[in-house]
Formats: C-alpha cells, sequence, structure tokens
C-alpha cells in the first residue's frame, strides 16, 4: 500500500451524549476520532433530538444495537469498538460495556444513578422519557458494581468544579476499578461540560482507546 494511501478502519467508537444533549454536540469529538483512523457513530438517544419515542429501559440495550451498526460498517462482527460517554452518557459507557463487548470505555463526569433519578423524580430532565421504566433501571443499575465487574479499561475524566456531578463520585468509581490500565483524571477548575470539547483532553482520551484496542501507528495514518 502506498504510503499516503488511508488506510480503512478497523476499530471504532460509540458516543453517547448526555441528557438533554444531542448527537450533534459531540460531532468535534467524532472528527477527532476519524482523524486518528477510527471509526465513529454518534446517535440520537430515545426521547432526545430526532429520536422518536421516550427514554426508557432500553438504554444499554440501544447502545448495544448501535455498537453492532458501527461493526457491520466495519464489516467484523467482532471488531474492537470503545465506548465514550458524558454525564449520562458516561453512565450509560459503564453500564452497556459489557453487553456491548466494549474494548474501552470513556466516562467524562459520569452521573450515578441515584442523581439521574433524582432528576426524573423532580421533574428536571430535559427530554422525553418513560418514568416508571426509565427509574426501575436505574434503581437496578448502579454505577459501582458495574465499574468492579469491567473487564475493559476505563479512564475516568471529571472536572473538580463540576457544578452538576460532584468530582468526589468518580473518585469513590475510581476506588472500585479492578480491570488493567484503567485510571481516573481529575482536572483542576472547569465544570460539567468543559471536558467534552478540551482538544487536548479529547487527544488523551482517544489515545487511551488506541493502547486499549491495541491499535498501532499505521492504524492511525491516513
Amino acid at each position: 500500500m502506498p504510503p499516503d494511501a488511508k488506510v480503512p478502519p478497523r476499530a471504532g467508537v460509540v458516543i453517547l451524549h448526555g441528557a438533554g444533549s444531542c448527537k450533534e454536540s459531540h460531532h468535534d469529538y467524532a472528527r477527532a476520532a476519524v482523524a486518528h483512523g477510527l471509526a465513529a457513530i454518534a446517535f440520537d438517544q430515545r426521547g432526545h433530538g430526532d429520536s422518536d419515542g421516550p427514554m426508557d429501559a432500553r438504554m444499554a440495550q440501544d447502545v448495544e444495537t448501535i455498537a453492532g451498526v458501527l461493526r457491520a460498517a466495519l464489516g467484523d462482527e467482532q471488531a474492537p469498538v470503545a465506548l465514550r460517554g458524558s454525564s449520562m452518557g458516561g453512565y450509560e459507557a459503564i453500564i452497556a460495556a459489557r453487553p456491548t463487548q466494549a474494548a474501552a470505555v470513556v466516562a467524562i463526569c459520569p452521573a450515578s444513578a441515584s442523581g439521574l433519578r433524582r432528576g426524573l423524580s423532580a421533574d428536571e430532565s430535559s427530554f422525553d422519557a418513560d418514568k416508571p421504566a426509565l427509574e426501575s433501571f436505574l434503581e437496578a443499575h448502579e454505577l459501582e458494581p458495574a465499574v468492579r465487574e469491567l473487564a475493559a479499561p476505563l479512564l475516568l475524566l471529571h472536572a473538580e468544579g463540576d457544578e452538576r456531578v460532584p468530582v468526589e463520585h468518580s473518585r469513590e468509581l475510581a476506588g472500585a476499578m479492578t480491570s488493567a490500565g484503567s485510571r481516573l483524571i481529575v482536572i483542576p477548575g472547569g465544570h460539567h461540560r468543559s471536558i467534552q470539547h478540551d482538544q487536548e483532553l479529547q487527544g488523551v482520551s482517544l489515545q487511551f482507546i488506541e493502547r486499549a484496542l491495541g491499535l498501532g501507528a499505521r492504524q492511525r495514518r491516513l
């Protein structure tokens, strides 16, 4: 293959937005992933953007479905796939990692199940939700046990200045990490959304994914 030829991606990342957000909010990260030689897919979750129907107990199942779509596009049902989510999306990335057989997980300021339930019960959610079904799912899926059972390496990124999800939540989750290569990075200052669009930290997460997926320089070269 000529040195300047594009190398088709053989791995990818599913990008999960937060509550009340949409896929367009993470197109910058998708572009960065593509520049690293990864395939990338972002989608509107139920109750958000262009997707129909309320968010319900199928949130993890939907992530698994989208990962299957990405693997089909790569032409390999066993292609390594990473999950990258922010806030509610960070919660989902951790919860969906096992059924998705994710090879790496990046969770940015991940929301807790209890925090998401409080938002629903207080009518603070800015999206359409089947509240009984979603609350039941959240009650049955806490993050700490899921983190402890993760086989894939987990990168937690959290801003100390996060006004919505306290940084202590990620510190507690870090104490439950057992998978090799997992780490917590706490960023001084910032706010709940600042890490999502920080180019340097996007690069850090993509390098983490590359290492976890075993991708070399040839895969990254475009």
